[in-house]
């Protein structure tokens, strides 16, 4: 097995050392670190790189990709795994993983303890890898729509929605474990080559699924404004479908996302 490379363990290790916070991680060497744990760390993504070569040389893609994007399906319990190799060349899809749970219903996340799976445009903004589930990636909920629009609402939106191994759910989105130890490592890989922000995009279904499509108007018929935030997500969705690349999403005063297509 091909021993995974001194300087990406020690990406790992200074993970798995730092708590919850990967922007405020201390730099820490493999030497201040314990042997179980080194082996431990070594041991999973060893594993999870060999595997995710595998997977893409059956699919003729390069490994590692440079960038990566991923969106959701609440309804169609999926999660897409899009990947590319430059700043201008199109997306290709890479995987697709089963959510193995799912709560709440269609419409975003607008207040704690809701159990609803969030709705939106968000980022991955923390890799912890001492969760309780197994590995975590934490999304950057709420951002900038979900605050203002729950603030006028007079509600706290919560915080702490992540994808997670495991299958449990009160709001996150679960994959089981071997498939977050290869999203997780993914992530890693292309965080190190230089891609801050990790889109991540939940929609409430596939809008290419019919069935799913006509569930989505049977749960939003009598409420217009979910009617309205589903066809905005929509035209993202359908501009990516289109072009391969991503929309420029934008957040008006209210709250709102503006697709620029």
């Amino acid at each position: 097995m091909r021993t995974i490379s001194k300087a990406l363990l020690t990406f790992f290790v200074v993970l798995c050392t730092a708590g919850h916070s990967f922007a405020q991680s201390p730099l820490i060497s493999l030497e201040s670190a314990t042997s179980a744990s080194t082996t431990a760390i070594s041991t999973t993504f060893n594993h999870a790189e060999d595997t995710l070569k595998k997977q893409f040389e059956i699919k003729k893609m390069s490994f590692p990709p440079r960038e990566m994007y991923v969106r959701s399906f609440k309804y169609d319990r999926e999660l897409e795994v899009w990947v590319r190799y430059d700043d201008t060349s199109s997306f290709q899809l890479f995987k697709t993983y089963k959510v193995c749970m799912q709560s709440g219903t269609m419409g975003p996340k607008r207040m704690q303890g809701d159990y609803q799976v969030p709705e939106g445009f968000y980022y991955i903004n923390e890799f912890n890898p001492n969760s309780n589930y197994h590995l975590a990636l934490g999304l950057n909920y709420p951002n900038t729509s979900d605050k203002i629009v729950s603030d006028s609402l007079h509600l706290h939106p919560g915080s702490e929605i992540y994808i997670h191994g495991d299958c449990v759910s009160t709001g996150c989105i679960p994959i089981s474990d071997e498939p977050i130890e290869e999203l997780y490592l993914l992530a890693s890989f292309v965080k190190t080559q230089g891609q801050d922000y990790i889109p991540v995009h939940v929609f409430p279904v596939r809008y290419d699924v019919p069935k799913s499509v006509e569930y989505l108007d049977q749960t939003t018929k009598n409420n217009k404004a979910l009617q309205q935030f589903a066809l905005t997500l929509k035209s993202a969705f359908d501009y990516f479908q289109l072009n391969k690349q991503l929309p420029v999403i934008m957040i008006d005063k209210r709250g709102q996302y503006v697709i620029n297509n």
